[in-house]
This record gives C-alpha cells, sequence and structure tokens, in this order.
C-alpha cells in the first residue's frame, strides 16, 4: 500500500538517531538538510577483513552504499563485481520495487545487517567465483521478470 509507506515514513533524524544509539553498530555520521551520511567499520565475521563503509541517505530517496576501503575491484583481481551498480560503485541490496526496502524500514535493522550479508557473499565469491547472494544483477535482460518471480514466489508462500 503506497499510503501506509508515505504514513509510516521515518524521518532522516529518527534514521540517525536509530544508528546512532545501535548497540551493535558503532560509527560516526552527519546529519543535515535532507541528507544523512553514515560511516563505519563492516567486519561481516571474525574471520573477514575490515571494510570502511559509507551509507547516504537523502530524503525521499534510497539508500546509497558505498564501500571506501578496500578496493573491491582490487580484490576482484580484474573480475567483473557482482551486485554493484556502476558509477559510482554502490552496492546492490535489494530488489528495487519489491517492497524489501521502503522509507518506512530503518537502516539500522535492514540496510546494515545486508550490508554485512552482502560483504559475506562477497568474500565467498572472490574464492568461487559464484556469487550465491541470489537476487537479480543489476543491468541483466528483463528487469520486470525477475520482479515478476518474486511476486508469484511470495504468493505461493502466503
Amino acid at each position: 500500500m503506497a499510503g501506509s509507506t508515505t504514513r509510516n515514513r521515518l524521518s532522516l533524524p529518527q534514521q540517525y538517531l536509530f544508528l546512532q544509539r545501535s548497540k551493535t553498530i558503532s560509527g560516526e555520521g552527519v546529519l543535515g538538510p535532507g541528507r544523512l551520511e553514515w560511516r563505519f567499520q563492516a567486519q561481516p565475521t571474525p574471520l573477514s577483513r575490515s571494510y570502511q563503509v559509507t551509507l547516504v541517505l537523502e530524503r525521499d530517496g534510497t539508500p546509497d552504499v558505498r564501500v571506501v576501503e578496500p578496493d573491491l575491484r582490487l580484490l576482484a583481481g580484474g573480475r567483473d563485481l557482482p551486485h554493484i551498480y556502476h558509477n559510482p560503485d554502490r552496492l546492490c541490496l535489494y530488489l528495487p520495487g519489491t517492497g524489501q526496502w521502503d522509507a518506512s524500514k530503518r537502516l539500522d535493522l535492514n540496510i546494515i545487517p545486508w550490508i554485512h550479508l552482502w560483504l559475506i557473499y562477497f568474500e565467498e565469491w572472490i574464492v568461487s567465483d559464484d556469487w550465491k547472494g541470489g537476487g537479480k544483477h543489476p543491468g541483466e535482460d528483463d528487469p520486470d521478470e525477475g520482479s515478476r518471480a518474486l511476486r508469484r514466489s511470495l504468493r505461493r508462500m502466503r
């Protein structure tokens, strides 16, 4: 329902407070007019490397997530990065238009865990060259087909 998303929309200051008060996410951020930026270290597993991540959310926008360090392209060893939006490189964390993310959802409870999960799949991909995170890769043919298939699957689950 489009109305419920608008009615339950979380403001940028609310999102910022949730991030600041989280007991599991340590980072620092900047809250400005119409824009929230949060920087943090993500280490998805105890055996993982540490990643410097920047999350930006603009009013009425969608989360823009970038790994600042280390350089994912360097780690990929010349292979095309999976599940990335390009120019600039941003993580693909959910399938747009499916309701997985909307402005009523909290960054600390949705996007941040999805970042960690993406990084786990990325580390596995570095070794196996097989993206096991599922989903639809940006730029694949017929973006509506993935949405239709997802909707059909979700209807079957009800």
